[in-house]
């Protein structure tokens, strides 16, 4: 029982990281590409460098929120369906 439990949470915590990359990549991109440009101008300000990556990261999740939802909805289900092969 133990060892299902953790295949189950091993998982869980591989979904969570598939699932946050894209948006966790595309903040590291913008925020990268705000920075260089903050390096060469020599610009300091603060809301320069969040309010891109805070846009981008929207969008992003915008756009891969369907596929998101499905592959959790695809764990969710598979999870209940096994629910009773589990359980002995």
């Amino acid at each position: 029982m133990e060892n299902l439990v953790i295949k189950i949470i091993n998982e869980a915590l591989l979904l969570v990281l598939v699932l946050s990359a894209p948006a966790i990549l595309v903040g590291m991109i913008v925020g990268t590409i705000i920075s260089v440009f903050q390096a060469t101008t020599q610009i300091q300000e603060q809301s320069l460098s969040q309010v891109p990556k805070l846009i981008t990261v929207f969008i992003t999740l915008a756009i891969s929120g369907y596929w998101m939802i499905s592959v959790m909805m695809r764990f969710a289900q598979n999870l209940f369906y096994n629910f009773p092969n589990y359980v002995h």
